[in-house]
């Protein structure tokens, strides 16, 4: 009997919304180096529902704070989906409004194989 192939992954998309141009494309560079397929990445909060809506996803990197707006629209659309959400913030917990209070955070600043680790644990179930 065969077995099915392992999944990969680079089979993995998993979208990034982050205004700091500079982190978003460090978030996406150390991704795609793990092997992930990065989708964005977005940096405000309509581009961000857009990609949210229509593109098949894995998981997602979300910034709470995206040039002054709340990211938490994108968040909806992706936990309705059933997607993965990690937030990224410098805010404390108690900002973060009970509905999202389940989703996983990473504290900024953050280091990368922190992000990489928190990937493997949140995302790669779903290529299972």
């Amino acid at each position: 009997m065969s077995q099915l192939p392992e999944p990969q992954l680079g089979d993995l998309r998993i979208l990034v919304v982050e205004d700091e141009m500079l982190i978003a494309g460090m978030i996406a560079d150390t991704l795609q180096d793990a092997g992930y397929r990065v989708v964005g990445p977005a940096t405000s909060l309509e581009p961000g529902k857009t990609l949210a809506n229509n593109e098949d996803l894995d998981g997602a990197f979300l910034d709470i704070n995206l040039a002054g707006k709340a990211s938490f629209a994108i968040a909806d659309i992706l936990l309705r989906r059933g997607v993965p959400v990690v937030f990224l913030t410098g805010y404390h917990q108690s900002a973060i409004p009970e509905a999202y209070r389940h989703c996983a955070r990473l504290w900024k600043p953050f280091q990368l194989d922190q992000l990489i680790a928190l990937a493997e644990r949140h995302f790669a179930q779903r290529a299972i």
